[in-house]
């Protein structure tokens, strides 16, 4: 039994197990070669900054145009700083070319920050010697003063075009460099600099990565809020879509209601109807209850718990002038006018046109309290066209409500486009609101 759980503890190939510390050390190893080394030199432009934010947008089009390529401006600007640090500390006597040199050997690493960050990182990293050996100053090791702003601004603008991680990863080697140079070839300096370039690098680093943690949180809240947006207007459409479909659900089953009636009854209309009439009428009416028996499980099914079916008919056109009437109760002043001959529609039809001219009339009392009103019912041949538009609200009024989740657009569009119909919404010139609406009724549809 022993060795059996042995035999199953052992890895595969008779490998040793690896210590905690041992993965720890190979995870951390794996993370400076995928950070530092792998595609040190890939070629990662940095982009132009967005001109849309609160100062930028106030900035005339002509100015706005170049304000994109401000990061790229103020890193030339830290290289040239840097560059003339150099040039002017070198010394003398070095001469010019040395001069020259040291002081592009500032100013390329931070240029290269633009196009190559990582690898800017190791071209800085690697001229800091080379400078430090050309310079004739011997009062700092290892880092010459050209070399150490050259240094700062290369680490953090490295840092702020990649990872934290990659900012720790820069530090470290800093430090080790830092203190090996110092132990091993300090010679006749005067003074050390790796302690202040460290402390330095670190707060810089530090500001860097508390910059990253609050635009990964600001994503992070963004894409949640996106999604909780989604969300909400998906679960919206299903609401709407329901209640549609149970407000339907009487103008259909009173259709099919009919049907199964007059099946049944049609056959005693006829003297002697042959035995086929006979059956094909018992067909008619026994699909028109199966129909209704399905309408009305479907119907369970997308009812809400606390549903109750209304007692009354649904509304009609016939129904407005009671809805305008208590809409002037709650303080909206509308109007209405009808053109066309008015004559009867289909249910389906009345019914969204009443709802969307509800809906209308309750975003103008919500949105513009005070405002006026106006309904425009227009019997067109094909169709039937709605206008609501409201005035902007004035402004003595209360201020605007806030009460609902403002969808009422959403349910308008379901009802039109269940019809195949045409649908409209804006704002107008003069900063009021319009619904536009034509349900087109073909000519087969309307009642005789």
């Amino acid at each position: 039994m022993t060795e059996t759980t042995q035999t199953q503890m052992t890895p595969p190939g008779g490998a040793k197990p690896r210590s905690p510390e041992f993965r720890l050390a190979a995870d951390a190893l794996r993370g400076l070669r995928q950070d530092l080394f792998h595609d040190a030199f890939a070629y990662r432009p940095l982009p132009r900054m967005r001109v849309d934010g609160p100062l930028t947008r106030r900035l005339p089009a002509g100015i706005r145009k170049y304000a994109a390529w401000t990061p790229h401006a103020l890193v030339t600007a830290a290289g040239l700083f840097a560059m003339a640090i150099a040039n002017t500390t070198t010394g003398s006597a070095s001469g010019s070319i040395v001069t020259l040199t040291c002081a592009l050997l500032a100013l390329l690493p931070v240029l290269l920050t633009l196009v190559r960050p990582v690898g800017a990182f190791w071209f800085s990293f690697a001229a800091t010697p080379i400078v430090s050996a050309l310079s004739d100053t011997w009062t700092a090791w290892p880092w010459a003063p050209g070399s150490f702003a050259a240094y700062l601004v290369v680490l953090t603008v490295v840092a702020l075009r990649t990872r934290p991680r990659t900012a720790g990863w820069m530090w470290a080697l800093t430090a080790a460099y830092g203190i090996a140079a110092e132990t091993t070839f300090r010679g006749g300096y005067y003074s050390t600099n790796t302690v202040p370039l460290l402390f330095v690098a670190a707060l810089a680093l530090l500001v860097v990565t508390v910059l990253h943690i609050r635009r990964d949180a600001e994503q992070e809240v963004t894409a949640h809020q996106s999604e909780t947006a989604h969300e909400r207007s998906r679960r919206t459409l299903l609401e709407e879509r329901t209640t549609i479909a149970r407000e339907l659900h009487d103008v259909v089953a009173h259709h099919m209601s009919v049907v199964a009636i007059q099946a049944e009854a049609a056959p005693y209309r006829v003297q002697n109807p042959p035995p086929e009439l006979e059956q094909a009428f018992v067909t008619i009416r026994e699909n028109a209850v199966a129909a209704l028996t399905e309408l009305r499980r479907v119907l369970g099914v997308v009812r809400a718990e606390d549903y109750e079916a209304p007692d009354a008919p649904q509304p009609t056109l016939a129904d407005l002038d009671a809805l305008l009437a208590n809409v002037r109760d709650a303080g909206l002043t509308v109007d209405k006018v009808v053109t066309g001959a008015v004559r009867g529609l289909p249910q389906g039809v009345e019914l969204s046109a009443y709802r969307i001219v509800q809906e209308a009339l309750s975003n103008a009392l919500r949105h513009a309290p005070g405002a006026a009103a106006r309904v425009e019912i227009g019997y067109v041949l094909g169709g039937l066209g709605l206008r609501i538009v409201n005035d902007p609200a004035p402004a003595t009024s209360l201020a605007k409500s806030t009460h609902g989740a403002g969808h009422g657009i959403t349910g308008m569009r379901e009802r039109v486009t269940m019809l195949d119909g045409e649908m409209t919404a804006g704002v107008t010139d003069d900063g009021g609101y319009e619904v536009a609406v034509f349900l087109p009724v073909p000519a087969a549809e309307e009642p005789s």
